[in-house]
């Protein structure tokens, strides 16, 4: 199974970049739109070489609930 890496940069200004490593195709698009959610606007979209490849089968689950209650 392929390994997927997703790196978040925040800089100065509150700008959020997301490098998606392992995701092919246009599942990317797809993480990315979740990554959105959870972090308001992202810039637009850079696609690598990978959005080209086949795609591949991804399973996300986000849990947002507060663990200090």
């Amino acid at each position: 199974m392929n390994q997927q890496e997703f790196a978040i940069t925040i800089d100065k200004t509150g700008k959020v970049q997301l490098h998606i490593k392992g995701v092919k195709g246009k599942k990317c698009l797809e993480v990315a739109k979740m990554f959105a959610q959870i972090v308001g606007k992202m810039g637009d979209p850079k696609l690598t070489a990978e959005y080209y490849e086949p795609e591949t089968v991804v399973g996300l689950e986000v849990n947002l609930e507060n663990k200090d209650n």
